[in-house]
């Protein structure tokens, strides 16, 4: 796979192993996640959808077992689906989108094993305390900013600060929207949660600040 940011200009030509040509694709899985040729996440978002569908569907047995309670669905969903749905997720520049289709996604789950449908016009802040799920958009958020926080207290010589933080200016962008990046969606989150990234440093303040309880 050869990524083809807007920013960087590759020169075209096949790869060969042991005189082989190298097929090209689109998109790559690694490691669990599927990298794109362009960059962005929208194949990785549905293969984490999809993976916590399967996790459901394994589970199918308990989740709809009306004997169960709900809080230990609760527990349950969240031990073992939301983090495959969430696997990779801190370093997601998340855009709209992506936030809602996981979050149909999850809240289908919700209904699904707590007997409701959409009919039933129930909310959704009360099927999430039923159950004591908080909000995926959030505990997405929250994947993010420790990620974050680790880079943080990372030396400033490390690897991983070089190729996460420091930005290239001097790069010239294609035509269009620049395409969102990590650390954006980062200033992102920390604007709208009202947190300074000073507090990183401190990794037991961090923690505090970034907690999000569950319902």
């Amino acid at each position: 796979m050869m990524c083809d940011f807007s920013a960087i200009r590759h020169e075209g030509g096949d790869v060969s192993l042991d005189g082989q040509v190298v097929v090209q694709k689109d998109t790559f899985r690694y490691l669990g996640s599927v990298l794109q040729k362009d960059g962005d996440i929208d194949e990785d978002v549905r293969h984490r959808i999809s993976a916590g569908w399967l996790k459901w569907r394994q589970a199918s047995g308990i989740l709809c077992d009306k004997r169960v309670p709900q809080k230990l669905k609760g527990k349950f969903y969240r031990t073992a689906i939301r983090p495959a749905m969430l696997y990779g997720a801190e370093c997601w520049p998340t855009k709209r989108r992506h936030v809602q289709q996981l979050s149909v996604a999850e809240m289908r789950m919700l209904r699904w094993f707590c007997g409701h449908t959409k009919r039933d016009r129930v909310r959704n802040e009360v099927i999430r305390d039923r159950v004591g799920v908080a909000p995926i958009e959030e505990k997405l958020t929250r994947h993010r900013l420790r990620w974050f926080g680790h880079v943080q207290r990372r030396p400033p010589e490390a690897p991983v600060r070089n190729g996460v933080l420091e930005r290239v200016d001097n790069v010239k962008r294609g035509r269009g929207r620049p395409k969102l990046t990590w650390d954006e969606s980062v200033k992102r989150d920390l604007k709208n949660w009202n947190i300074s990234k000073e507090i990183a440093l401190d990794r037991s303040a961090w923690r505090l600040a970034i907690n999000v309880p569950e319902s």
